[in-house]
């Protein structure tokens, strides 16, 4: 059975139990700051556990695409450890409970996947008794093939849901024999594998450290694809499957080495297919290489692979190559990946090349560590040094050791381990922050209320209250001066989402009160929740109301969330298929819109984008909005924009044949009412993600009338009209270029007038003619143009020149004819001891050189000391 199959018939049985399938998420999570990556199968289900929104279906299933990187160094070494795997999961939000996934697991494993129940084992935490009583008198499980332990078996991330969880082990060595007491960690992890682990959600963890009962309970379940797939194909470890040894087969034809030839060469083979199925899949959601966040997890991983690339007799860029292989495994149930694959292809090669100049660089780096280490008499590295060399320049531990052993040095890997697992401690009180899941207090479930958006349609609508929230809570009346949040039967105000801002305006309420709407935002229970302020009278529940948006307002916004579309479509055509949103913000007086690229947009790039969506706007193409299923919207080609929820019946945003995208929000009825489209900036928000900002309509019309009246101010300031601006610059730029020659002739015929002044104060020293003096308002390249004057009118001589550049820097330029640097006089050493008494260094070549120093109060006594210096090297 192919990994592929033990996949889908997961999602399709648990289908068959109710559940919605949910598609995998991205692996970098949308509007969740306290994540870096999914790292389980309930992530991205995260807001329906704590409450903050309500599922369609309570009952929801997936495999999840996952990522966990605190303990890298043990990939390649264990049978089951991964960066990237497949948690397949089933999920409760309130309905059903332990008996239920109990059963079910039990059914999916013995039935669809035919597991022998012999070799099925649990365990369950000490107390819990019902889970005890549905494994042996409901499944029928031997009650010695039960552990009940208490730490191992309660799953609690600090203030939160929590509760005791129940795991699934099959015993790959029933040869062996019985055991006398069950226990998962018997014979290590060679015997009992861990392929289930069904949590039951049913208490609150409080701030305080007590445990109160949830209201509503849940369940919680991950059954790793990885483990499944290698007990069922017979693998030894999971790299032993259709999942890895594809890209393992590939690499040894790379390579010319044998997979299974010995433990190190296994290890690389493991090491580089995990690490590209996660680099893979990681670029192709939107994480790049970068030096900090998820980018520095690509790069550290990438970079490992290129490591345990060389001990495999890899000496050029290969990873990208290995893409494609990823793309044939997974595609069929991921197909961004086939999608992306020449994107990804071309940032994992970019980032491979990029590594091996920086090998090269750190070897650099260490053979100047090691030589400040020989020089001091000692023989062993420092950790931090080595840690430093690992965490901040990428070269690894194994490679630095590598080198120390050829030249004697040992590593102090105590010191090493002790700076890494500081830094591991850092990662996980950082996670600790941010990974609570507390619970929140749900106003909204108390409500019996039912709410209708009509804002597609009209902008002004007749509703009632039907409730009121203060920061007291639920009340029945709210008065004037007061900040509330309103339901009303029905609003024609547009909520938050899609990256279209919410609405604001009135609402008239009986006969005096008026409340202002400040911003519109979606309830956990999916209407829309009017955050206001009472202007005027006293707000009661059930009174009738007007409610009406600022029209103008949303005229502006349309305007800009339909260029929006037609932007993303032009930048797909102009940059490539690879681009992909990373989020928007569609408002009144601008577009913002992020997505992936890797290099900054030139300005014939913008111009053609541009060009692209204003011939939409002129052909002004009908923007048709019709709802259909999601497998007819996928038909037509619709692009999904990011962060958008989409359920079976979606909205399809078409305008002309140019742009088809599923959106939820507010769009002009066709592409003329947008007026035109101008760019304003293009910059770099993050490793590989780009952002465009955009104005339309008047907002447009106002930033080129701007740019009019700059360049109408330049014209009169040149005597000139618009159109001869240029031309009136280019004679300015002739007439500035001519000064400039005419400068440099008086500097040279004052540099002449200098260096017949500084013939006459050549004197003596030791036999060798000598010369150091300061000079006023030179420059660097004056400084050297005079010494190299000066030393063409000796036979034999040394020339030391110094001059202040402001009053924090010192130039310095030394000239020694050809004769005595045959006696051992060299311009570089002694330009750099001369430097180096103004904080400074240099060098150059033997007959000139040049160098920098900071403290000017000391230049000329860095001048006297030339001549010091020189009588030094004459010795």
């Amino acid at each position: 059975m192919k990994s592929s199959e033990i996949r889908n018939r997961f999602v399709k049985f648990f289908e068959s139990k109710g559940h919605d399938i949910v598609p995998s998420a991205s692996l970098v999570p949308y509007n969740d700051p306290t994540l870096l990556w999914i790292n389980a199968g309930m992530a991205p289900l995260k807001k329906f556990f704590d409450g903050s929104e309500l599922p369609k279906n309570p009952r929801m299933t997936n495999s999840q695409k996952c990522i966990r990187t605190n303990d890298i160094e043990n990939v390649g070494k264990t049978a089951r450890h991964h960066t990237m795997f497949e948690m397949l999961g089933n999920f409760s939000i309130g309905d059903y409970f332990k008996k239920d996934a109990i059963h079910w697991a039990w059914e999916f494993l013995t039935e669809e996947l035919k597991f022998d129940k012999s070799r099925l084992y649990c365990t369950i935490h000490v107390e819990d008794d019902e889970a005890f009583d549905i494994w042996t008198k409901e499944i029928g499980m031997p009650e010695d093939h039960i552990a009940r332990t208490k730490e191992d078996n309660f799953w609690d991330i600090g203030e939160g849901p929590c509760g005791p969880c129940s795991e699934i082990f099959f015993d790959r060595k029933p040869e062996l024999g019985p055991d006398e007491t069950f226990h998962p960690d018997n014979h290590g992890e060679t015997r009992y594998l861990e392929v289930w682990n069904l949590v039951f959600t049913q208490f609150n963890h409080n701030a305080d450290g007590t445990y109160t009962e949830l209201p509503k309970k849940n369940i919680d379940t991950g059954a790793g694809l990885e483990r499944l797939v290698s007990l069922i194909q017979g693998g030894e470890t999971n790299f032993d499957t259709d999942l890895f040894l594809p890209i393992i087969e590939e690499t040894a034809r790379l390579s010319g080495q044998t997979y299974h030839a010995s433990p190190d060469v296994d290890i690389a083979f493991k090491v580089i297919a995990d690490h590209i199925r996660t680099v893979t899949f990681s670029v192709g959601d939107g994480a790049l290489p970068s030096n900090e966040g998820r980018g520095y997890v690509i790069r550290r991983l990438l970079r490992r692979a290129v490591r345990y690339g060389k001990v495999l007799g890899i000496e050029k860029p290969f990873m990208f190559s290995l893409v494609k292989i990823v793309g044939d495994i997974m595609g069929e149930f991921y197909p961004e990946v086939l999608q992306k694959r020449e994107f990804i292809e071309r940032v994992v090669k970019a980032e491979e090349e990029r590594f091996h100049v920086t090998l090269a660089d750190g070897e650099t780096l260490l053979a100047e560590v090691l030589g400040r280490v020989k020089g001091a008499g000692a023989n062993i590295l420092p950790g931090e040094e080595a840690f430093r060399l690992y965490d901040t320049y990428g070269f690894p531990i194994d490679l630095t050791e590598d080198i120390c052993a050829e030249q004697g040095i040992e590593i102090d890997r105590a010191g090493f381990e002790k700076a890494l697992n500081e830094q591991r401690q850092r990662a996980r009180a950082a996670r600790k922050d941010v990974t609570s899941m507390a619970v929140q207090t749900d106003l909204y479930n108390e409500l019996d209320i039912s709410s209708n958006f009509v804002g597609y349609s009209e902008t002004a609508t007749a509703a009632q209250v039907l409730a009121i929230i203060t920061g007291e809570g639920i009340v029945e009346e709210a008065h004037e001066g007061e900040e509330v949040a309103l339901f009303l039967s029905q609003t024609p105000f547009y909520a938050e989402s899609g990256g279209q801002v919410g609405d604001i305006g009135l609402i008239h309420v009986g006969a005096s009160a008026i409340v202002q709407v400040l911003d519109v935002q979606k309830a956990p229970n999916g209407y829309n929740l009017h955050k206001a302020r009472v202007l005027s009278g006293t707000v009661k529940v059930l009174d009738e109301a007007e409610a009406s948006i600022d029209y103008e307002r949303r005229v502006a916004i349309t305007r800009n969330h339909t260029a929006t579309h037609l932007l993303h479509k032009a930048l797909r055509d102009v940059l490539g298929e690879h681009v992909a949103q990373a989020g928007s913000l569609v408002g009144p007086e601008r577009l913002r819109f992020d997505f992936s690229h890797l290099s900054g947009m030139n300005a014939d790039e913008i111009a053609e984008v541009e060009r692209r969506v204003n011939e939409q706007i002129w052909a002004n193409e009908v923007v048709d909005i019709n709802e259909m299923s999601i497998d007819d919207a996928k038909k037509l080609g619709a692009m999904a924009l990011f962060g958008e929820k989409y359920g079976d019946v979606v909205r399809v945003v078409r305008a002309g044949d140019y742009s088809i995208e599923l959106c939820g929000g507010c769009h002009v009825r066709s592409t003329g009412e947008i007026g035109l489209f101008k760019i304003l900036t293009e910059s770099s928000i993050a490793a590989g993600v780009r952002r465009v900002e955009a104005v339309t309509g008047k907002g447009a019309y106002e930033f080129v009338a701007e740019r009019e009246r700059l360049l109408q101010d330049v014209a009169g300031k040149l005597k000139s009209n618009i159109t001869d601006i240029p031309m009136r610059v280019d004679i300015l730029q002739g007439n500035i270029k001519d000064l400039g020659k005419e400068i440099e002739s008086l500097k040279s015929k004052l540099a002449m007038g200098e260096v017949k002044n500084l013939v006459e104060q050549i004197r003596d020293v030791d036999g060798v003619p000598f010369l150091a003096a300061k000079l006023e308002g030179v420059d660097m390249d004056g400084l050297r143009a005079i010494a190299e004057d000066l030393k063409a009118r000796l036979d034999s001589g040394v020339i030391v020149l110094g001059a202040a550049q402001g009053a924090d820097k010192v130039s310095f330029v030394v000239a020694v004819t050809k004769d005595l640097n045959a006696k051992g006089i060299q311009a570089g050493k002694l330009v750099k001891e001369v430097a180096s008494i103004t904080g400074g260094g240099g060098g150059g070549r033997p007959d000139l050189a040049q160098a920098g120093g900071k403290d000017v109060t000391k230049l000329q006594e860095a001048l006297d000391k030339a001549q010091e210096l020189l009588q030094g090297m004459l010795v």
